[in-house]
């Protein structure tokens, strides 16, 4: 069965940095887009970034754009979200995403920007 799972959360301080990775199974990564969201406490889940299956497109929420980095490694079934200069207000869990029909959905990855 599909499987993803989350990992590199934690507590940073302001202007630090964070790489998430997910890590995938049990459908054929390389033929997959695959998408970042997060959720805050109190608000929606939102969408962080999106990678088509290849790697070769990518896109980012303003919010984001400029300082998170997303990328993929189809030899490892995993898509990498990477962090940087990070906000109080990226604090949330963090979700990685499959494509495929509805979507499926890892567990969450928390992520606190703290001083």
């Amino acid at each position: 069965q599909v499987q993803l799972v989350e990992s590199g959360g934690g507590l940073v301080q302001p202007g630090g940095s964070l790489r998430l990775s997910c890590v995938a199974s049990g459908f054929t990564f390389s033929n997959t887009a695959m998408s970042w969201y997060r959720q805050a406490p109190g608000k929606e889940r939102e969408l962080v970034a999106r990678i088509n299956n290849s790697g070769s497109w990518t896109n980012y929420a303003d919010s984001v754009k400029g300082r998170f980095t997303i990328s993929r490694d189809n030899a490892k079934n995993t898509v990498v979200l990477q962090m940087n200069s990070l906000k109080p207000e990226d604090t949330a869990v963090y979700y990685c995403k499959a494509i495929i029909g509805s979507g499926y959905w890892g567990q969450g990855t928390r992520v606190t920007v703290s001083s």
